[in-house]
């Protein structure tokens, strides 16, 4: 009789054990997914069409370069963040870490007579040695969270270059390459961004095509399969923070480069704009979920909102409120992701 039913459903074209409209509802979902997956990408283009009509200036290319110059330094640093990010955990001392290496730089400097390799070299160990002790505190310290090491170094880094520059103020100079990195363009882009372009390859390249990138994204998903599949946690977690580091010190050369100067005022909040860049980007604080275009979507999104506010005469305190409206609804398409992706699996469970 059951065999007589099913005939008969099929045969009326009746959905049999209401499959049909469980697979719509999946594929409702799925499309909701990935339309949340484009949405920070949309949300820039949407972005750049309303600033175009709303100020002229917006899409000369004076002004697009001008974007890219102001976004290059955020978009490096965004990118070790990034991976701290990926791992469950936020590093808080980026801003002042790249401070303090450019003090390092200036007064390397000083000491040299000029020398563009070794003033480049000092910023770069200066930045890898505060993100090496981030993570070699935290992981051996056995901390309960990389926020207390990272608020931590952000006062020491910030108190050192403050107690190392010369009169505790900015220094002037800096090499010839280095101002060439920072404040010259090739065939109407900025160098900085070739920089910018340089770094997202080595991270793509590290995080797709090179095992510890697997293991990155194994300890951020499930740091405790990680351990039962023979990752090394301690020592992959180790390596982001030294990474993290090594970013700031490549945007402190960037910066000492476009501004000619070395300063312990440098980085201010960029903490905050490198967090901001990745999770407006799409990337989740719940770790194992993200990848380098986050971060370069979120790093250029908040450079072209305060491009064209600027534009707009409009004031920074607003220009930071519009930010942190972003952040929230950011924050807030993760979480509906994460809800979506768990209804998603529920209902192919259930389809089967």
């Amino acid at each position: 009789m059951l065999d007589t039913a099913r005939q008969r459903d099929v045969s009326s074209g009746a959905p049999a054990s209401g499959r049909t409209p469980s697979g719509a509802k999946i594929s409702a979902v799925t499309v909701g997914l990935k339309m949340l997956n484009f949405g920070p990408l949309l949300i820039l283009a949407v972005l750049v069409a309303v600033f175009a009509l709303l100020t002229p200036n917006f899409l000369k290319p004076g002004n697009l370069s001008n974007i890219l110059a102001q976004t290059a330094v955020i978009a490096i640093v965004a990118m070790g963040q990034q991976l701290v990010i990926l791992t469950r955990g936020i590093d808080l001392s980026v801003g002042a870490n790249l401070a303090l290496a450019t003090v390092v730089g200036g007064l390397v400097f000083r000491a040299t007579d000029g020398s563009g390799f070794m003033v480049i070299l000092a910023m770069l160990l200066a930045g890898t040695v505060v993100g090496l002790i981030n993570g070699l505190v935290f992981v051996f310290g056995r901390l309960p969270h990389p926020f207390i090491i990272t608020l931590a170094t952000l006062s020491i880094c910030r108190g050192l270059a403050l107690q190392f520059s010369i009169n505790n103020t900015t220094m002037r100079g800096m090499p010839d390459v280095v101002l060439v990195l920072g404040q010259t363009s090739a065939f109407g882009v900025p160098n900085s961004f070739y920089v910018v372009l340089g770094m997202a390859l080595i991270v793509l390249v590290m995080t797709k095509y090179m095992v510890w990138g697997r293991w990155t994204y194994a300890v951020g998903g499930n740091p405790k399969a990680a351990v039962e599949m023979g990752v090394s946690v301690k020592w992959v977690l180790v390596s982001t923070y030294a990474f993290a580091g090594l970013c700031a010190g490549i945007g402190a050369v960037v910066l000492s480069g476009r501004t000619g100067a070395s300063s312990p005022l440098y980085g201010t909040l960029l903490e905050l704009d490198t967090i901001a860049a990745v999770i407006i980007g799409g990337a989740s604080f719940l770790g194992g979920r993200g990848h380098i275009g986050h971060a370069l979507i979120g790093a250029l999104m908040i450079g072209v909102i305060r491009n064209a506010l600027n534009l707009l005469n409009v004031g920074v305190f607003y220009q930071m409120i519009a930010i942190g409206v972003i952040i929230v609804v950011a924050v807030e398409a993760d979480v509906l992701r994460s809800y979506l992706e768990g209804r998603a699996r529920n209902q192919a469970a259930r389809a089967q």
